[in-house]
Order: structure tokens, then C-alpha cells, then sequence
């Protein structure tokens, strides 16, 4: 889903100078911060560096979650880390000590399988995963057939004389996010699907260069996709590849999340 910039909506964006002007972030101040939290009925954190690192919870959320709660706002929290599927962050913030229900929790592998529902994936299409089981597990709730993941992890292609790789006919898409275990096999799956299944979607969870995987240090996180993505600039004849490419940001999922 491409994102638009205000200039392409706007036909005369010196107009936009004045509200841009007015709508300019603010630093909080004891000034200015009880005036936030009464003009706001919602709040939309992400998970990732800002409710924790790796496993370790960030200091001051468990309070300032529970302040928000006691003022009856609403906490939706949004991550386009697509290991985990809802139910498996609902599980993490739970051995983090915080009371979080999978409703509340809004992640791009939800958003990738609920894409694929609103858009009225044929159910007897299959879908190929480069990615973690979170994509997996989301994938098999909304009722499509998941194939990949951590299944083809230590799967290896064989480069050999005759040798000929094959691929599931019945995949309509693939999607791809953050994977350990990414290796040559899935690539050369993946690029299968895309360049040989009439239709084939290629979809993308996020376009992250780096991520907080742990607490001490930032990991790559886009290399899978820059590996597909090179792999279908060589590979794809034509346009197809690109004209099915879907990344997913917040205001799309959140759009999906409402159709």
C-alpha cells in the first residue's frame, strides 16, 4: 500500500502551511501535558524499544499504563515485528507483568493474514512464508494454508546437474518478514511462487533497517526483504512482482483492521 504524500492530496499545498503551523509536536511540559491526556481518548504504543528491549521491560511503562487505564483511555499497541502473532505478544506482555488482551495488540503479521481475508484470498490458494510463527500462526487463524516458515529453516537447495526445484502450484502469495533462520531454499522458493503462479501477491510486514531484538544492541531486520526484493529485480520477468509488492505501515493495517 503506497503511502501519499500530503503534496499529491493536496492541489494547493502552500494552504497547508498555517495548519501544519498549528499542528507542530510540542515538547511536554507539566504545562502542557494534563491538556494531552484530557484531549486524547486513545494511545497507540508500539512494542519494540518502547515497552521493552528484547525481553526486558523498558522502566516506567508498567506505571504509565496503569495511570492511562485509571483515566479510562483506551491503549492499542502496534508493532510491525512479525515473529509473534497476537496471541504470542498478549503471552509476552503477560511474563512481562502487564495485563494486555491479543484485541488490544495490533501487529503486521495480523495485518498481512486480515489483508489477505478483506481482499478475498481465494481459500484454496496456499501461502508461502519467509518469516517467523508469527506470520504462520496468523495466516492458519484467518483460515488460509501456510507453507514455509520455520518448517523450511534447515532445508537446503541442491545445486545440482538436472537437478530441478520444485514448487507448490496452488501458493497466491507470498509474504515476508523478519526471519532468523532465512536461508537459500526459501528464496529460491519464494522467487518460484512469485515468477511461475500466474498472480502470485508478494507481500512485505514491514520495512524496518534495524530492530530492538535484544536489550543491549539494534539487529537488522529488512535483510529478508532486500533479499527477495533483489531476488525479483533479477529473477521476475516483467512487472508483476512489483505490482503486487504490499508493505504493510500502521495507518494500512489499522485501515484493513476496519473494512
Amino acid at each position: 500500500m503506497e503511502q501519499v504524500s500530503m503534496e499529491a492530496t493536496n492541489p494547493n499545498p502552500s494552504s497547508m502551511s498555517g495548519v501544519a503551523a498549528a499542528s507542530a509536536a510540542e515538547l511536554l511540559c507539566c504545562a502542557n501535558a494534563r491538556a494531552l491526556l484530557d484531549s486524547v481518548d486513545a494511545f497507540l504504543f508500539d512494542c519494540d524499544g518502547v515497552i521493552w528491549k528484547g525481553d526486558k521491560l523498558i522502566d516506567g511503562v508498567p506505571q504509565t499504563l496503569d495511570m492511562l487505564r485509571s483515566k479510562g483511555k483506551k491503549l492499542v499497541f502496534v508493532t510491525n515485528n512479525s515473529t509473534k502473532s497476537r496471541i504470542q505478544y498478549a503471552n509476552k506482555f503477560q511474563s512481562l507483568g502487564l495485563s494486555v488482551n491479543q484485541d488490544e495488540i495490533f501487529s503486521s503479521s495480523f495485518a498481512a493474514a486480515m489483508y489477505l481475508k478483506v481482499n478475498q484470498f481465494p481459500p484454496h490458494k496456499k501461502v508461502y512464508v519467509i518469516g517467523g510463527e508469527g506470520i504462520v500462526q496468523e495466516l492458519q487463524l484467518a483460515g488460509f494454508t501456510a507453507l514455509g516458515g520455520p518448517e523450511d529453516a534447515e532445508k537446503r537447495a541442491q545445486w545440482k546437474s538436472n537437478c530441478l526445484f520444485e514448487h507448490d502450484k496452488y501458493v497466491g502469495a507470498v509474504v515476508v518478514g523478519l526471519d532468523p533462520d532465512i536461508n537459500y531454499y526459501k528464496l529460491q522458493y519464494a522467487t518460484l511462487c512469485i515468477r511461475e503462479n500466474p498472480g502470485c501477491l508478494f507481500i512485505a510486514t514491514n520495512r524496518d533497517s534495524v530492530g530492538h531484538m535484544t536489550d543491549l544492541q539494534e539487529w537488522p531486520v529488512h535483510i529478508c526483504r532486500c533479499g527477495m526484493h533483489g531476488c525479483c529485480r533479477l529473477w521476475v520477468n516483467g512487472t508483476r512482482a512489483y505490482c503486487s509488492w504490499k508493505t504493510f505501515n500502521l495507518h494500512d493495517g489499522l485501515f484493513t483492521a476496519e473494512i
